[in-house]
């Protein structure tokens, strides 16, 4: 895995050269000398995350983690039509 360390400035620099590495391994961008920023690849983040989860994921999840959940009332969000 490669891991490179950048400058901000170097980073706005070449941008490019920077996705190219965060394809390799983890891009740390600094700021005055401080880590500040890191840059991954899209795979490397879901993997870190847990990926992602649709909508149909979610709700095929088990009853273990079941929420209740009452849909609110709407009112006033509309007026009868004057027919006359």
């Amino acid at each position: 895995m490669t891991v490179l360390t950048m400058t901000s400035r170097e980073f706005n620099q070449s941008a490019s050269e920077a996705k190219k590495t965060a394809l390799k391994g983890p891009v740390f961008i600094t700021d005055r000398g401080r880590p500040s920023h890191v840059l991954l690849s899209i795979d490397e983040y879901r993997k870190l995350s847990g990926g992602t989860m649709t909508l149909a994921d979610a709700l095929a999840q088990s009853d273990e983690c079941d929420i209740d959940f009452e849909a609110p009332r709407v009112g006033g969000l509309f007026r009868e039509a004057d027919l006359s």
